[in-house]
């Protein structure tokens, strides 16, 4: 500083708010890096998950058609041949309500659904933290930069501090993206 006016000296200052301004910058390429991967991952858990569910429903709706085939067959005819159809269908209708072997039991279907949206969630949770650090990172440079033509040192600190700040929501999004909710 020089004077004590709060300053940044122009020598040895501009070198330190250079190295500022990269770090964060590289700090901003990896957030809006991380944000791109998070956001395209939640597209594709959702995508995921609304094709489990569909399925879910196809498997529901065959269900019941066979379950009422087989009631109607029973009700009007009591022949041996027809017990044995009705039978067959309600072996499948029960078959389509839990498939272990396949995963495609409206069981397992609605299980996976519910993953793919957890994954979902979890991934937007972790863009939007991605959002965030990266809008600090973006204002922390913009800051920083203005401190070497306004020579004021306090936005040095501001800029240092939203660093800081954009560091730890990197962290969040990436280690714990459903811990922090701000939206």
């Amino acid at each position: 500083m020089s004077g004590g006016h709060g300053h940044v000296e122009h020598h040895g200052g501009n070198k330190g708010i250079a190295l500022l301004i990269a770090v964060l910058a590289l700090v901003l390429a990896l957030a809006e890096t991380l944000g791109k991967g998070a956001q395209t991952a939640a597209l594709a858990a959702n995508i995921e998950a609304s094709n489990l569910w569909a399925f879910f429903q196809a498997k529901t709706i065959r269900q019941t058609v066979l379950r009422t085939a087989a009631e109607q067959t029973e009700i009007l005819n009591s022949t041996q041949n027809s017990k044995k159809q009705v039978e067959a269908w309600r072996k499948t209708a029960s078959r389509y309500q839990s498939e272990p072997e396949t995963g495609e039991g409206r069981d397992q279907l609605a299980a996976r659904a519910k993953v793919a949206e957890k994954k979902r969630d979890a991934s937007m949770a972790a863009y939007h933290h991605y959002e965030v650090a990266s809008a600090a990172m973006q204002i922390a440079i913009v800051l920083a930069s203005a401190s070497i033509i306004a020579e004021i040192v306090a936005l040095v600190w501001v800029a240092a501090g939203l660093g800081a700040l954009g560091v730890a929501f990197c962290l969040i999004g990436f280690f714990w993206p459903t811990a922090v909710h701000l939206f």
